[in-house]
């Protein structure tokens, strides 16, 4: 297949300025994905920013920057889907050609793997499935034991655990979206969804799972680096 990586990178972030390219470890965070990307089978990879100082940073880090992102797709109301839709379309223009299938690669998930990308990408053509997303077990923050809160009483809701504190491991396991991957074929893609009918699941740990939003995951990110990864 034909996969287009996307590498979504905007200057606006919040919740840690300059997010994208603050140093972790080492590097710059969008490194990390740019260094796995490279060496995977993805068919190209391409960054999609709205700052040229982004642009920069991930040039020097082998990142492909063949255009600047619009404005208005780089508001902190603007959705991903768009973000991604736009690349792939601007990317085919100027190829003049169609890709099978598109990959998303957010930074903020820095800790994925070529090899959990080529897995992904394999887990697609083995199957044809519409999307491949990855996840991770979310043990003892199972919706089993989650309470809604009335009028300060909490409250089980109606898939609550068998009786107070079930063990874990007698709890049908569960995943959460980590942010890492999310491959979807382009058909799906143009039809506004990431996962379509058919999704299939690439699991991944918890230490290569950490999704970077405020200042605690980065300081979280650069511990399991120090003492995870390093």
């Amino acid at each position: 297949m034909k996969v287009l990586g996307i590498v979504p990178a905007r200057g606006g972030s919040k919740g840690v300025p300059g997010k994208n390219i603050k140093l972790l470890g080492e590097k710059p965070l969008i490194a990390y994905t740019l260094e796995a990307a490279a060496a995977s089978q993805l068919t190209r990879t391409i960054v999609s920013t709205d700052d040229e100082h982004i642009a920069q940073v991930a040039k020097e880090w082998g990142g492909d920057v063949p255009f600047i992102r619009p404005s208005d797709l780089a508001t902190d109301l603007a959705n991903s889907i768009g973000v991604v839709q736009h690349a792939l379309r601007t990317m085919e223009e100027l190829e003049g050609g169609q890709y099978d299938a598109v990959m998303l690669l957010q930074p903020t998930t820095p800790f994925r793997r070529t090899e959990d990308i080529d897995k992904a990408l394999s887990i697609l053509a083995e199957t044809q499935a519409d999307s491949v997303i990855s996840v991770v077990d979310v043990e003892g923050h199972h919706p089993a034991r989650m309470k809604f809160i009335k009028d300060g009483k909490l409250i089980d809701p109606e898939f609550c655990e068998a009786y107070e504190n079930q063990p874990r491991q007698e709890l049908e396991t569960m995943y959460i979206r980590n942010g890492a991957i999310y491959l979807t074929k382009r058909d799906i893609l143009l039809n506004n969804s990431f996962k379509g009918k058919d999704c299939r699941a690439l699991v991944m740990p918890g230490n290569l799972s950490v999704n970077i939003d405020t200042a605690f995951d980065f300081d979280y990110a650069q511990w399991i680096l120090d003492h995870y990864l390093s």
